[in-house]
């Protein structure tokens, strides 16, 4: 099974700009190529997962996002496992998306998916995002987490499971630690993986 690097979209890959899904808005945060190469050169399945709720909201059509994803693994120049994102709100205004779901984080459905669908490791994975509910659908998935403290976080309401594992300014320093801790981890003596 392979580890893998979940990747919220907005505001960690791409500077963050509300419900949007114009290609030519999109750029990439600050360390984010150097990174997600090195920890694709690693052996690292990169994989997005993405609340999307303007969909639910009526902002734009679910058929927007696949042009997104596209202009997403070009602006990545890397391969990606997967693109996973959920498209619902509980209050929104398009009936059929405005539902209670298992798959918009904080909940985990969209790396518990993931992990089924491409046999990740979820063990030996990370999930790398800019707020408290990424790091929440990380460890409830029971990956390691990471937080791009970057402002995007406003209301930091924390509990056990919203604690990440580290902090990093950009997403390159990220990836210096996801690389010195599943360095240590490779190295523990006769550690069982069930």
């Amino acid at each position: 099974m392979t580890p893998a690097i979940f990747l919220d979209k907005d505001g960690t890959l791409i500077h963050d700009v509300p419900y949007n899904v114009d290609s030519a808005k999109m750029r990439l945060c600050d360390g984010v190529a150097d990174g997600v190469q090195r920890l694709h050169e690693a052996g690292f399945a990169l994989v997005v997962v993405t609340n999307q709720s303007g969909v639910a909201r009526g902002y734009f059509a679910e058929g927007a996002i696949a042009p997104v994803e596209h202009r997403l693994r070009q602006l990545l120049e890397v391969p990606m496992a997967g693109f996973y994102y959920c498209p619902h709100h509980p209050q929104g205004a398009v009936a059929d998306y405005a539902v209670p779901c298992c798959c918009r984080k904080p909940e985990p459905g969209l790396l518990l998916r993931a992990a089924a669908e491409l046999g990740l490791d979820l063990e030996r994975s990370w999930l790398v995002g800019d707020i408290l509910n990424d790091v929440e659908a990380g460890q409830r998935a029971g990956c390691r987490t990471v937080l791009i403290d970057n402002g995007n976080e406003t209301e930091w309401n924390l509990s056990p499971g919203r604690v990440p594992h580290y902090k990093a300014t950009t997403f390159d320093r990220a990836a210096d630690f996801i690389f010195q801790q599943s360095y240590a981890y490779s190295r523990r003596p006769n550690q069982t993986i069930a």
